[in-house]
């Protein structure tokens, strides 16, 4: 597996070799993983850097709103400059930013290393739209689902590493570990990382000034956008307070114990190459809703005896995963058969879309929490899963109103 020169914005013109989809799935999830780590630590860094609960949230929330402008400013520029390059200038940046979370004093410059990891880690969707690029369309959806376990798992390993790195050392361990791992990855990925040059001439501004016509343009875009911008809320809903029920007085957990729990949403991420499947045989609208209806009834199901039910609340971890990854890979395999040549817009626009869904929920959990408690986060999950439900069915309706002109016509 060496490195490759790749025609400019040919289609297909390597093979997706084994070697090479394991190295991208790794990047990916190591990578996105760093927008991650702090969900299960709030408690612990909020107590080193004196930072109250509500404004601990803000850890999470601005790393991936840090995320969301480095999808929508940084990613769009593979469709501009040298694909490898890009990543690997991102990935030192990312270094970077590591070190000074883990230097941080204080907790304003914690929040601003905080919003500069999320920028720079936008370098996994550099990675996936390239996948897309290099493989057939009908393995498309199974290639990018592969890759994107990758992905999933690190978000969902994350916390449990996370956790135990905590709990056996510091809370800025799993920052240094990170950080010593993008090392490793810039190395991987300039020996083993084909180039390619996209053929764009035009300039980054004009670039970005392109971003409402493409919004506009692609109603499928919007449509996928909003499903996986919806979900996401309600997993970062859950994913922010877990933590802090399990760490609370009913339960009493420790971090460690904290991660094994962690571990039971994490396989839901396997499900990810089984949606892509589906997508490839024209399944994207059905399972779309079962996705859908994984999430509220996940949140149903974290509501059981008032959330201190152990066995319902690992049930409705693994369920809520497995909806929001499935939806995931089927958002992405349908964007991704728009327009090949603006491909790096059209996945930046998605993510950084869906990824403010998900710093709302981040955001929302903590106060939601100290609010409500418990049953205030599940109460919302359910809200937002049957307020995009409904959006859904109203998707079906105009496709079945297609349909049938089709027909008589």
């Amino acid at each position: 597996m060496n490195a490759t020169q790749l025609p400019p914005d040919s289609e297909n013109p390597i093979v997706m070799t084994r070697g090479l989809t394991f190295l991208l799935a790794l990047a990916c999830g190591a990578i996105v993983a760093n927008l991650y780590y702090a969900q299960t630590l709030i408690t612990s860094i909020g107590s080193d850097l004196h930072l109250n609960l509500k404004l601990s949230g803000f850890i999470v929330t601005l790393t991936q709103l840090g995320y969301g402008a480095g999808l929508l400013f940084i990613a769009p520029l593979s469709d501009l400059v040298e694909n490898r390059r890009l990543i690997i200038v991102l990935l030192a940046l990312t270094f970077l930013s590591l070190l000074g979370i883990i230097f941080s004093q204080t907790s304003f410059i914690l929040l601003i290393f905080c919003f500069l990891l999320g920028v720079t880690s936008a370098s996994a969707q550099v990675i996936i739209p390239f996948v897309a690029h290099i493989t057939p369309l009908e393995k498309r959806g199974q290639v990018v689902g592969t890759v994107m376990s990758g992905l999933l798992l690190g978000i969902m390993l994350s916390r449990p590493m996370a956790s135990l790195f905590t709990h056996f050392f510091s809370w800025q361990a799993i920052f240094i570990f990170s950080a010593v791992f993008m090392l490793l990855l810039i190395f991987l990925l300039h020996h083993f990382f084909p180039t390619r040059k996209p053929q764009h001439n035009l300039s980054y501004a004009k670039l970005l000034a392109s971003f409402p016509l493409i919004f506009k343009s692609y109603p499928m875009l919007r449509r996928r956008a909003i499903y996986q911008a919806s979900l996401f809320c309600v997993f970062n809903l859950f994913w922010t307070s877990i933590a802090v029920l399990l760490m609370g007085p009913f339960f009493n957990y420790s971090q460690e114990t904290v991660a094994l729990f962690a571990f039971a949403g994490a396989t839901g991420a396997l499900m990810a190459p089984i949606a892509g499947r589906l997508a490839d045989k024209g399944y994207t609208q059905i399972a779309t809703g079962v996705a859908i209806i994984l999430v509220g009834l996940a949140c149903i199901i974290a509501r059981w005896h008032d959330g201190h039910s152990m066995t319902a609340l690992v049930i409705s971890a693994l369920v809520l995963d497995i909806g929001v990854a499935s939806n995931l890979i089927l958002g992405q395999r349908s964007i991704y058969a728009l327009a090949p040549e603006i491909r790096g817009r059209l996945n930046g626009l998605y993510v950084a879309i869906f990824f403010v869904g998900s710093g709302i929920g981040s955001a929302l959990s903590a106060y939601l929490y100290t609010l409500g408690g418990w049953k205030f986060i599940t109460y919302a999950g359910f809200v937002v899963s049957l307020l995009v439900f409904c959006y859904f069915l109203m998707e079906c309706r105009q496709t079945k109103k297609k349909s049938d002109s089709a027909t008589n016509a």
